[in-house]
């Protein structure tokens, strides 16, 4: 009993597109955690200038 050929190519094409899908998914983790990572790290900058301005108002208030 033979294999066709196109059931070799319809499992290759599987695989491929596993592969594919897999290495998408770590690309699109890694920009997300990085997007995550810039928007933390404003949020963080934000907070120490809020924290400075009221610093100051105390100061001035003072």
């Amino acid at each position: 009993m033979t294999i066709p050929i196109w059931v070799f190519a319809v499992v290759a094409g599987i695989l491929f597109s596993a592969l594919m899908a897999i290495k998408t998914g770590r690309e699109e983790r890694h920009l997300e955690n990085d997007s995550i990572e810039r928007e933390g790290e404003i949020y963080m900058k934000r907070l120490e200038q809020e924290k400075e301005r009221r610093n100051e108002q105390q100061d001035v208030g003072i």
